[in-house]
């Protein structure tokens, strides 16, 4: 049985709807919240300072900017423009070109690309800016408690919301191969686990993967002074093409292929910009579209570090891997069954992230269990919630939902809006028709 807010059920139904550690808040429950936020990266921080901006009580938990300061290589630029990088307030008062103004730090909407260290520190000024209550604590344990759910923090500290926002982005979704992870790591690691490059130095080192996240980690591995060879199952690596800023471009090619927050194309045009209407179309025309728009690809800017750099073997899938005396001898097959094998001291598998309510661990089992799911992905309604009333998810977990422009910054907007708009009309108080000039009212 799921209770929505408000739900009056007797005792005896109470005691039998959740977990025994959580029958202790039940006799005397925390005070409820109003939503708690779990995840303090793009999508977090803009949840956070849409509820502010009208006095929604919320508290916000996490490392801010975690992925981005301690899970992508240094020296890396991202692949979105300028002004699809944004972390959104509702009024769009501190975009990354007012942070780029203010630093000194040159910027243009498109062409010039954007750091990874610039965007990780307008990341924490915008939390400082837009966010200041934001609590740098983990959200250890979330589980079910009649008209909202009980939170434990890694502090000890105990607390009750009745609705809760996961924007935990790509952390807990790692993927490698099956045929790879039985590898210790000292010999395997995903590229989600490396910051510091320099460890690699001198060291030969195999990248497996074709998209961005591979692209970028060899080339900079070879900046960095590694032996680094990049595996790869497609036939050839592709980049986007450099944009074009000097000349306006005609007005047959705007209409063709206009400008988006996911780059050109009417289709990409589409997937930017209308998410609610994405949501509408049938499931599986969602997850084939999902699966197959922007497909692997590196931006322009990294070619020049890899091709011509990097030794490349294009067109081989792993198909096995032994330890073989501090090494691993890792065994690839093409498609016309060509097979070949590399001996190295280290494999990072830059294979990207799948998706998996399974693996959110801290989600009680029950909640786990009780979530509606296809291909281990939540199933959303048009407010981002869940099968479990109060339960919200954003960021890639809602891409199967909302759409590809769900794996980017610039869905954080679309997702901030709309979350908090429901919110808000259910919501009972006066209090959400206040525009508030701090964020006191977060922890009352």
């Amino acid at each position: 049985m799921q209770l929505r807010t408000g739900t009056v059920v007797d005792k005896e139904q109470r005691q039998d709807m959740v977990p025994a550690k959580t029958k202790d808040a039940l006799r005397s429950p925390p005070p409820m919240l109003e939503v708690a936020i779990i995840g303090a990266g793009p999508y977090g921080l803009s949840m956070a300072a849409h509820l502010r901006h009208l006095a929604i009580p919320f508290r916000i938990f996490g490392r801010p900017m975690d992925s981005w300061l301690e899970h992508m290589p240094k020296g890396m630029m991202l692949k979105s423009d300028g002004f699809a990088s944004n972390i959104y307030d509702p009024g769009g008062d501190f975009t990354l070109k007012h942070f780029c103004a203010e630093r000194g730090i040159e910027y243009s909407d498109k062409g010039i690309p954007v750091q990874l260290e610039t965007f990780a520190a307008y990341g924490l000024a915008f939390g400082e800016r837009m966010v200041p209550a934001l609590e740098d604590k983990m959200v250890v344990a979330v589980d079910r408690l009649p008209g909202g759910f009980l939170l434990r923090l890694d502090d000890g500290e105990t607390l009750g919301a009745r609705q809760v926002v996961l924007a935990v982005g790509i952390t807990h979704f790692e993927w490698v191969p099956d045929n790879l992870v039985h590898l210790t790591p000292e010999l395997l690691s995903h590229s989600f686990r490396h910051h510091d490059l320099e460890p690699f130095r001198g060291r030969n080192v195999t990248v497996i993967g074709g998209g961005s996240s591979a692209i970028d980690l060899a080339g900079l591995l070879h900046a960095n002074g590694a032996d680094v060879q990049l595996v790869a199952r497609r036939t050839s690596l592709n980049f986007h093409s450099k944009p074009q800023v000097s000349k306006p471009r005609p007005w047959w090619q705007q209409i063709r292929h206009p400008q988006s927050g996911l780059g050109p194309g009417i289709r990409s045009r589409f997937f930017a910009d209308a998410p609610v209407w994405f949501h509408c179309l049938p499931e599986r025309l969602r997850l084939e579209i999902v699966r197959t728009h922007l497909g692997p690809s590196a931006g322009w800017f990294a070619k020049e570090k890899v091709i011509g750099r990097v030794p490349l073997a294009l067109g081989y899938t792993p198909v096995g891997a032994e330890a073989e005396g501090g090494r691993v001898r890792l065994r690839l097959r093409s498609a016309d069954d060509a097979e070949r094998e590399i001996v190295t001291e280290h494999i990072i598998a830059a294979t990207g992230y799948r998706v998996d309510v399974g693996r959110l661990k801290f989600l009680s089992p029950k909640i786990r269990s009780g979530l509606k799911a296809v291909e281990n992905t939540p199933v959303l309604s048009s407010a981002f919630e869940s099968s479990i009333p109060g339960l919200f998810f954003v960021g890639v977990a809602a891409a199967n939902s909302f759409g590809p422009v769900m794996r980017f910054a610039f869905g954080a907007g679309f997702a901030a809006r709309r979350v908090t708009q429901y919110v808000a009309k259910s919501l009972s108080h006066d209090t959400v028709s206040v525009r508030a000039p701090s964020v006191a009212a977060a922890k009352e």
